[in-house]
Parts: C-alpha cells; sequence; structure tokens
C-alpha cells in the first residue's frame, strides 16, 4: 500500500449495496429525481440507484461509457461510436448522434457543461494508443471532434467559476487544465495539472468540488486523490479495490463522493462505494438537447 504524508486527510468509504460491475464507470448524480446512474461498460447497461435504495437497470445494446440527465426529460448516453438517447420508462434508446470514430474503438468517460454540451471521448477496445477522440454534442445534435489521437479519453470537469476545464488522457498518466470560455465553450490549451502514475496505474474518471479540489480516480492504485487548484496533493479516498474508476459527488447536499469500480484485485472489486468527503461537490448538468 502507497505511504502518503502525515498531513494528509485520510478517508474509508462504504459499499454500497448494489451488484458489482465488470467495468463500472460514470457515476452521475440527477438531482431531479434524487438519483445515482453510473454505467458498466462491456454489460452495455445503465444503472439506477434510487432515492428509496431501489436498484434498476437497462441494456442500452453497446458497449456504455458514460450516461447523463437530459434537460427535455430521460438521459443520454455515448455508447458504442455515438449519443444516444434512453427513455428509463420505457427502456426505448435511439441515436440522436453518430461519433464516427476509428475501427475497434468505443465511447468512454463522458460529461455535460453548464451550458448542456455534452463532452465524452474514446478509446481503442485494445487500448493500444493514439486512436481515440474527444468530441463535443451541442444541443442542437452537432458533433465536433476536438482532439484525434487519443490513447483513453477519461476524467472530464470544471472549475467551480466554469473558468478552467480539466481534462484526462490516461496513457499520458497525467491531468491536464485548460482554460475554458462558458458563453462559446471555446478551449485554451491543454497544461499539465498533476502528474500521475506508470505501467499500469493511471489516472482514471475525476469530480471537482465546491473549493475548486479536483478528485481522481487511480486505477490500479486502490484511491480516490484529491488535488487543491494549485495541484498540491491534500487527500486521499482509500478503496478496497484496486481499479478505481470513477467519482462523482451526489446526495441532498452534494456532500457523497460516490465511487465506481471495475473487477480485478480487491476485496469489493467492481462494488459501487461512498463517501462523506467534508466538503460539497459541483452539480451534474444535464445535456441541452
Amino acid at each position: 500500500m502507497t505511504e502518503y504524508a502525515a498531513d494528509l486527510i485520510i478517508l474509508e468509504p462504504e459499499k454500497v449495496d448494489v451488484p458489482p460491475a465488470e467495468l463500472g464507470e460514470g457515476p452521475c448524480w440527477d438531482a431531479e429525481t434524487q438519483s445515482l446512474y453510473w454505467v458498466d461498460i462491456p454489460a452495455a447497461r445503465v444503472h439506477r440507484l434510487s432515492p428509496a435504495g431501489v436498484h434498476s437497470s437497462w441494456d442500452v445494446g453497446r458497449p456504455v461509457g458514460a450516461v447523463v440527465p437530459r434537460a427535455s426529460g430521460g438521459l443520454v448516453v455515448a455508447a458504442g461510436n455515438a449519443f444516444l438517447s434512453l427513455d428509463p420508462l420505457t427502456g426505448t434508446v435511439s441515436e440522436l448522434a453518430a461519433a464516427p470514430g476509428q475501427d475497434g474503438t468505443r465511447m468512454n468517460d463522458g460529461k455535460c457543461d453548464r451550458a448542456g454540451r455534452f463532452y465524452a471521448g474514446t478509446m481503442a477496445e485494445d487500448e493500444s494508443p493514439g486512436r481515440g477522440s474527444f468530441y463535443r454534442l451541442d444541443p442542437d445534435r452537432r458533433v465536433t471532434e476536438i482532439y484525434t489521437g487519443i490513447g483513453i479519453s477519461n476524467g472530464i470537469g470544471w472549475s467551480p467559476d466554469d473558468r478552467l476545464m480539466y481534462y484526462t488522457d490516461s496513457l499520458d498518466y497525467r491531468v491536464d487544465v485548460l482554460d475554458y470560455d462558458p458563453a462559446t465553450g471555446q478551449m485554451g490549451q491543454r497544461r499539465p495539472f498533476a502528474h500521475l502514475g506508470s505501467g499500469g496505474l493511471m489516472p482514471d474518471g475525476l469530480a471537482v468540488d465546491s473549493e475548486g479540489g479536483v478528485w481522481v480516480a487511480v486505477w490500479g492504485g486502490s484511491v480516490v486523490q484529491r488535488y487543491d487548484s494549485d495541484s498540491r496533493l491534500t487527500g486521499v479516498v482509500r478503496v478496497p479495490a484496486a481499479n478505481v474508476t470513477s467519482c462523482a459527488f451526489g446526495g441532498p447536499e452534494l456532500d457523497q463522493l460516490y465511487i465506481t469500480s471495475a473487477a480485478g484485485p480487491g476485496r469489493f472489486s467492481g462494488a459501487l462505494f461512498s463517501c462523506d468527503c467534508g466538503v460539497r461537490g459541483l452539480p451534474t448538468f444535464s445535456y441541452g438537447g
């Protein structure tokens, strides 16, 4: 187990009573229904945990990397090489827009900004480098390819004032930060925010809190690490699963950090976890189309 400095805040999460995933990913909190959504990528399933603790799921027919609420109702998922709508009342799935990528690639992580733009990226199914892309789905359903040559497109988030965007290509072993114009979606140049990992240990999904702290899930590391806005490591959540995939703030006060994981080493590999972090997170934004 990694040793951390004595002044770091060390937290321990609790396991949530839901079925384990093969590759859990993309948690997001829907404030309107007070529900948590997440995905199991190879199972092609979107999962929900209701306020009453009831678990339900839907098959979308393609490997699904991310799910977000939709402003007009229902959900939008990034799956296969497309953006799909999902009606959780009927289970109906339909394609909103294609995001043509290279053969053998699939959608991975994704998230919406405050204006309702849905950002999501792809990766090679065999994890070979340089074959992924990063896309933006605007509310008018127009798809724009932003980056090519991506290894594993992963964590996305914004600072509390929406002026900074965080983005992770896991095979670069770092989280990047870039200037962001929330009015137009214009993005500046990527620059390193936090270097992290090597070999099979790498940064995965992320969440940003109301103080500007960036919580990064570490694949292969059994932890979520919090960095302050100046890139200093300030806290660690120790997770009893090696392959920690992503995290999101939820709960009525947005003070619970939900953490997804994948199969692999660890007593509760593939489980969903929650943790009271002592800080509130930022809300999940819906797709605007």
